[in-house]
């Protein structure tokens, strides 16, 4: 068990350690944004002061010292570690020895095993179980770097994070000391095992089979697919968190129970035994994500122990699925981000045509593809949706940090509240951020144009990578309806309007205190969005008192709604710590150009993102007739 100063020392060692060993080129472009991470962290949020607050972990521990030591040991590690086997590992991907051994692309399991070494799953988990105790929200913070570096190999222990997350929310005691630890020092994984063949999202048809066996365990029966990191050689160990049916069980989602079912039987000292019964089918053919095994898994009788209360499986995995929905929204945001750098580089390289306003590189044969309206702008939108995803992501963190307080307090009514405002804005995460994190990866090619579109320059992986993230936890359909249809509508509006209230709050008091003109039209048309917002939300709830289809029929317009405006606010806030900034008389060069940069960048937002907003107002309203008239025979009708 290490302490805060050990573990800063680790920290740190492991950062050094990682740069001098690592003899593989880094991938073009990938560099850790570090400066942009902090300008958030600290200038935005004023993380140390939330962080002093805190009484359910240390706060005090979680130093500026301490930050940047996470910080940069995770840099260093995804600069030289990981991205450079970001291309190899998709061209690679994973191969499927037999039915119970998959092996990763090369280097995966050497990075690994650095990862395991410096202690890194642990950081804000209980000493209890071998973490470190530091807050919730540094986790996911600086997961950015290894996501944006590796995507691929960032699933594994990111997967295991919700593994945790659910054990810890939900396990009895005995099963805790039996996972935990090993789970915690990321000596195991873990994985989540919904789907099945015969059913998507819909997770009341599942039919996997549970069976008592009298002594505490079970034996499972059934096939999951699409099981992301479901087989690797990282570990030795892989802990799957399963739904299925007991017998006699409720029919529907009443009636799924949550199992711990290991690859490989785990004696009670924790020692690793023979294989479970836990084989894998198949490894699937995929779009993307090659480096990660997304697998078919058949469990024969496997032996599992249950997680929390029978028949209250599906509560509980919203531990899980809540983890990696966050987990999905900062995808987004890190393939906006990547595709940003490669496209930024290209950009100021290419020399192609000649600047409409005039020759701008005088002695080449052409001027670089940055001068042009039509590039800049696209990599506008790139900086603009990576860096908005940065601040909304790094909000939500700080919710996690404060519910986790309330929790240990036992004041439940403040974890509720929390947990609600929580509830509201993850679709929105999940669903927006996925969205135009696909569309910036694919203005990526767009900038770099035929040469994107081929495989050795990178930009088209970005894009097949972060496609899926539009898909899984959910599609945007799936969030689209969450957020209006069970969080908004079923809870009588009460979601929208406290979110409405008290960004409206904030809204009043920047347009007053602004430090521009500009900011103060940038928070009266926000004031005026979220007015829109709310009266938007009243016109659906009436229109789908006489018509239920009405719901389906708006919900992704809503959402991207709700994700474009949201976004903004973050940009006033951003913004309006750039030009408090700006006044400081201590500013280096770099400095100005990087507080200016917030302030340009926030202009393109107001200007030129925000009023999609304007046409998605209009489309949400589109009467349900438009989609129902067409009968289902007349989609046929032109093969008939």
């Amino acid at each position: 068990m290490q302490s805060a100063k050990s573990a800063l020392r680790t920290l740190a060692g492991v950062g050094a350690r990682v740069l001098n060993s690592s003899s593989r080129t880094q991938v073009r472009g990938y560099r850790a944004p570090l400066r942009d991470m902090k300008f958030v962290t600290n200038e935005v949020y004023n993380i140390q002061d939330h962080y002093s607050k805190l009484k359910h972990v240390d706060g005090s521990a979680a130093s500026p010292d301490m930050i940047d030591a996470v910080l940069d040991g995770f840099a260093k590690f995804a600069e030289n570690d990981l991205a450079p086997m970001n291309q190899t590992a998709d061209s690679e991907g994973c191969t499927w020895v037999s039915g119970t051994e998959t092996k990763t692309p090369t280097g995966f399991k050497a990075a690994y095993d650095s990862y395991v070494e410096g202690g890194w799953q642990g950081l804000t988990y209980p000493e209890e179980y071998g973490g470190q105790g530091l807050p919730p929200s540094l986790a996911i913070i600086s997961s950015e770097l290894v996501a944006t570096a590796n995507w691929t190999w960032s699933m594994y222990p990111g997967l295991s994070k919700g593994a945790i997350n659910t054990i810890l929310a939900h396990g009895s005691p005995e099963l805790k000391e039996k996972y935990l630890h090993k789970l915690v020092s990321s000596e195991w994984t873990g994985t989540m095992c919904l789907t099945e063949p015969h059913c998507g999202s819909d997770l009341a048809q599942v039919k996997t089979k549970a069976v008592p066996q009298g002594d505490g365990t079970y034996k499972i029966t059934g096939t999951k697919i699409f099981i992301s990191c479901g087989d690797h050689d990282l570990t030795d160990n892989i802990v799957h968190c399963v739904l299925a049916r007991l017998p006699d069980a409720p029919e529907g989602t009443r009636g799924i129970s949550l199992f711990a079912v290991p690859k490989k039987h785990v004696a009670d000292d924790g020692t690793v035994g023979d294989y479970n019964n836990v084989k894998v089918g198949r490894i699937e053919d995929k779009m993307g994500c090659h480096g990660s095994s997304t697998c078919e898994i058949n469990f024969e009788e496997a032996e599992g122990v249950l997680i929390g209360t029978e028949n209250k499986g599906l509560n509980h995995m919203f531990t899980f699925i809540n983890t990696s929905r966050l987990g999905t929204a900062l995808q987004g945001g890190c393939a906006a981000e990547l595709s940003y750098q490669l496209a930024l580089d290209y950009a100021k390289e290419r020399l192609a045509m000649r600047s409409l306003s005039g020759i701008k590189n005088p002695d080449g044969p052409a001027d670089p593809i940055i001068v042009h309206p039509d590039v800049r702008k696209n990599l506008l939108f790139q900086k603009a949706i990576s860096e908005g995803a940065r601040s909304m992501i790094t909000e939500c963190c700080l919710l996690w940090d404060n519910m986790a307080d309330a929790e240990a307090a036992g004041d439940t009514k403040a974890a509720r509240k929390i947990d609600d405002r929580m509830g509201f804005l993850t679709p929105i995460l999940k669903g927006f951020l996925t969205e135009v994190g696909c569309e910036a990866a694919n203005k990526g090619i767009q900038i770099w144009g035929g040469h994107g579109y081929i495989k050795q320059n990178h930009m088209e992986q970005v894009f097949r990578d972060v496609r899926i993230s539009a898909v899984w936890e959910g599609t945007t359909g799936i969030q689209a309806l969450d957020l209006l249809g069970r969080k908004v509508l079923l809870q009588k509006l009460k979601p929208i309007a406290s979110h409405v209230s008290e960004s409206l709050s904030y809204l009043r008091g920047a347009m007053f205190s602004a430090q521009s003109s500009e900011m103060r039209s940038h928070a009266y048309t926000l004031i005026k969005a979220h007015v829109r917002w709310q009266y938007l939300t009243t016109r659906i709830a009436i229109k789908a008192s006489s018509d239920k289809d009405f719901v389906g029929a708006a919900s992704v317009d809503y959402l991207m709604y709700s994700g474009y405006v949201s976004m903004g606010q973050h940009w006033l806030k951003m913004e309006e710590a750039a030009l408090k900034a700006l006044k400081r008389t201590d500013l280096t060069q770099a400095d100005k150009d990087f507080y200016s940069s917030k302030v340009d960048t926030a202009r393109y937002y107001f200007d030129y993102v925000l009023p999609r907003s304007d046409s998605l107002a209009t489309t949400m309203m589109t009467p349900t007739e438009t989609f129902t008239k067409i009968t289902n025979d007349e989609f046929d009708a032109a093969y008939n």
